[in-house]
């Protein structure tokens, strides 16, 4: 068998002593650079062993190679983002984007220590959920609340404290799939409260939950299907019944209203979505939503109600498991300090400044960038086009968003691998690519974010 020339790679020592690898060593930490090109070297010799014949690149060659290799390899996988998909709670872009109030309350809690569970006054140990409890009963009307790490989270919290080894009758239309092919029927099992489904799939009466209480009933749920919609022959049960039903045989129910608004969407064009306040009003007894939906926050998962319910739920043993930390907490108290003033919170909050952003104003913005990303020899033609958003994380799948996009056509190549370098570029940008045109849509995109898109735009041009 014929020996592979080993030999011929130069040594770790020699490679470093090459101008492209010293500098990326005064730029970057050395030992990073000295196990990327030992981590290169082996990659090559085994790369060796398996292919015949390989070409060994000359020293100069070999340098460049693991100086990009190390580049990429060291790039973060989790970095920013220009959403330009039109998607305003884009799950994989981390839905929605935080206040720059929100921002500043996780710095200013993160850099040193903080009262996270000491109260300042007395000295004494404290609950962490103090941080937001009040501000969420002003905002909710509820008794009391408590704050894990998601929506999911919530709901197996509350079913395990309220229901375990009992049945939960819920709607056979509301056993949602909640994302990431997790089902609710799934989380029930693992709270372990026993499903008791009713009704069909398009209709559910009172009745059918009447017919299945018995003395094993544990909790009555309602879950808002935020993530699809069933029309034509249907019917469902209103919460008010249900409230009514579970009070006359002293059964709490559980209201997962899902993506958590606090304020009427109705305002911003869309409708249809339950408010927390309504909900808690109208007389549930526990309400489960998320944070980081229409709430505009971090994620987490919010659970308000009565007092009586809410105390078993936090002393639950699932809590400490489920609770979320400084930097959450921080993050939710800022959001939801803003929504004591509405017009501050449309103003100051990103989701709802997005979605409250006039189409003439994204009309106007997309001329001035298609004219200026027109000039680049990327694209044959850039120009404004209406077009529609979504919500998107799960909300209102069903509703529009009337929207502005800027239309690019690429010079070369095919418009998903000028999609994919634009993702690749810094700053990254996510568009979507609709009729052989990559859209940059401009109803998730920030007026503080459009140089970005052009900087990305021009680094194309330069390639």
């Amino acid at each position: 068998m014929k020996s592979k020339p080993f030999r011929n790679i130069p040594s770790v020592n020699e490679l470093l002593e090459s101008p492209p690898l010293q500098n990326m060593v005064e730029r970057a930490n050395r030992n990073v650079v000295v196990n990327g090109v030992r981590t290169f070297l082996d990659n090559l010799r085994q790369e060796m062993q398996t292919t015949a014949d390989l070409p060994i690149p000359n020293p100069a060659e070999l340098a460049e190679r693991i100086v990009h290799w190390i580049q990429e390899d060291e790039t973060p996988s989790l970095r920013p983002v220009v959403n330009a998909t039109g998607i305003l709670l884009h799950t994989g872009l981390g839905r929605a984007p935080l206040a720059t109030e929100a921002l500043q309350a996780v710095h200013d809690v993160s850099r040193d220590y903080a009262s996270l569970e000491v109260d300042l006054a007395t000295g004494q140990r404290s609950q962490r959920v103090t941080a937001v409890d009040k501000l969420l009963k002003q905002l909710t009307g509820a008794e009391a609340s408590v704050v894990v790490n998601n929506n999911a989270g919530a709901t197996l919290l509350a079913l395990a404290a309220l229901a375990a080894g009992k049945e939960v009758i819920v709607a056979r239309g509301e056993l949602v799939e909640i994302g990431g092919s997790f089902r609710l029927p799934e989380v029930m099992e693992q709270s372990g409260a026993v499903l008791h489904e009713v009704g069909s799939t398009n209709k559910t009466r009172i009745t059918d939950y009447q017919n299945a209480i018995t003395e094993h009933t544990g909790a009555l749920l309602k879950v808002h299907p935020s993530n699809y919609v069933v029309t034509g022959f249907t019917e469902e049960t209103h919460i008010n019944d249900l409230i009514a039903l579970g009070r006359k045989r002293h059964i709490p129910v559980i209201h997962d209203i899902g993506s958590g608004a606090l304020l009427d969407f109705a305002q911003f064009g869309v409708e249809g979505e339950p408010l927390a306040t309504e909900s808690l009003r109208q007389g549930a007894d526990v309400v489960l939503f998320s944070g980081d939906k229409l709430l505009g926050g971090p994620q987490c998962g919010i659970i308000c109600g009565s007092q009586i319910w809410m105390n078993r739920i936090a002393t639950h043993p699932l809590m400490r498991a489920l609770r979320v930390d400084k930097m959450t907490l921080a993050a939710l108290a800022a959001t939801l300090r803003l929504y004591r003033d509405p017009k501050e919170a449309i103003h100051a909050i990103p989701l709802l400044r997005l979605l409250n952003t006039p189409v003439e104003n994204l009309r106007q913005r997309a001329e001035k960038l298609s004219t200026q990303l027109a000039t680049l020899p990327a694209f044959t033609t850039a120009t404004p086009v209406d077009d529609i958003s979504f919500l998107g994380g799960g909300s209102l799948p069903n509703q529009q968003l009337a929207t502005v996009c800027v239309a690019l056509v690429p010079a070369s190549g095919s418009v998903n691998q000028t999609a994919a370098a634009l993702r690749a570029a810094d700053p990254a940008v996510f568009g979507r690519v609709h009729n052989n045109q990559l859209l940059l849509d401009l109803r998730t995109v920030s007026p503080s974010e459009d140089q970005k898109l052009l900087e990305a735009a021009s680094q194309l041009a330069l390639s």
